[in-house]
């Protein structure tokens, strides 16, 4: 089917379906719903069909990336999230930091993490340095 005579169909599932800009996470779920009605149609989509599939999958991929995303995490979050992923206590973090006194400071967020710091700790848990700034 050419694009001209599909136009007209486009028109009239538009009309029916109504599809926008997703405000809200009702509005989210009704173009999930109508993605996943298209989605299990057993018979090949029409072209009208296919570019609305792709309208619905735009809306909704803006609207999560913008309602879902995430903040970035401060450093010593990053930091506290990774000791506690791997079974780590402040005692184990003497080969990064030196000193007891200085875990104790860094991890209290009275100091501050150094350059030599940041590279071992990404180092040690294989995360980019950039994590912890």
């Amino acid at each position: 089917m050419s694009t001209a005579t599909a136009q007209p169909e486009y028109a009239a599932l538009l009309v029916r379906t109504l599809p926008a800009v997703i405000h809200s996470e009702k509005e989210n779920e009704r173009c999930i719903a109508m993605l996943e009605m298209l989605d299990r149609k057993t018979e090949k989509l029409t072209a009208a069909e296919q570019r609305l599939a792709e309208l619905l999958m735009v809306l909704i991929e803006t609207f999560e990336e913008e309602a879902y995303a995430l903040k970035p995490a401060r450093p010593m979050e990053v930091l506290r999230e990774l000791m506690e992923a791997n079974g780590l206590k402040q005692k184990d973090m003497l080969d990064i930091f030196g000193t007891p006194s200085i875990a104790s400071e860094v991890l209290n967020e009275k100091r501050s993490l150094t350059v030599e710091h940041i590279r071992k700790l990404s180092r040690r848990f294989h995360v980019s340095p950039e994590v912890f700034f």
